[in-house]
């Protein structure tokens, strides 16, 4: 019976956890970096103290919503390389499916990797660099495992992939960054470019023989 208590406090909190996220998360689609824990409690109807009790600080709000919205991306760009089509089509589609979804979320994108000149004074010290750069370095760490799995790069297999997969997850970042702040070309333009950068050296590579092909 204790056990079963127990499994309900803990089910609960996650409930709470959740709901606080989703509290979270539509003060950032409204208000981008400038998101402050004074909004995001009160859209939750709740004092900051009690978010505090749930997640610490900013750090540890930021660092569950990036959990959150990372995990969905990845499942996004996995469906997207997973897809039974061309290895050139999937490389657009990965690159599509990221741009997509920083393009749909600008304001949680922003939120994410960068800091808000006009955040509360009480909250200036909340560093998002420290935050972001674990998040880049998954995102590379999970497409250098898909590379791996996939491709036969050679006796420096391990090594070029993980070169990769932080090296792509860089760029996506950085012409991302770039993209939507200023829309030079439209989406599916920057995909074939971003794509035509990448397409020597990975159109060349041979699938890893037992792997799910690339």
């Amino acid at each position: 019976m204790e056990t079963t208590h127990q499994d309900d406090r803990v089910n609960s909190t996650e409930q709470r956890r959740r709901e606080l996220l989703e509290a979270a998360d539509r003060v950032v689609l409204r208000e981008g970096p400038g998101a402050s824990m004074n909004a995001i409690a009160a859209e939750a109807g709740i004092t900051k103290p009690i978010l505090y009790r749930h997640f610490g600080d900013k750090g540890g709000l930021y660092r569950a919503l990036a959990v959150r919205h990372t995990d969905a991306l990845l499942a996004s760009l996995r469906a997207a390389l997973d897809a039974p089509s061309a290895r050139r089509e999937r490389v657009e589609a990965t690159l599509e499916t990221y741009l997509a979804a920083i393009e749909a979320h600008p304001q949680v994108y922003r939120f994410l990797m960068h800091p808000a000149e006009d955040s509360p004074s009480s909250e200036r010290g909340f560093d998002v660099g420290q935050h972001s750069a674990p998040l880049l370095r998954r995102l590379g760490e999970e497409l250098a495992t898909v590379i791996a799995e996939r491709l036969d790069l050679g006796p420096e297999s391990e090594e070029l992939a993980r070169v990769w997969g932080h090296g792509i997850v860089g760029m996506m970042h950085a012409a991302g960054d770039w993209w939507l702040r200023e829309k030079p070309c439209a989406r599916d333009q920057l995909v074939r470019h971003l794509a035509d950068l990448l397409w020597g050296r990975l159109a060349a590579a041979g699938d890893r023989v037992g792997g799910p092909g690339f």
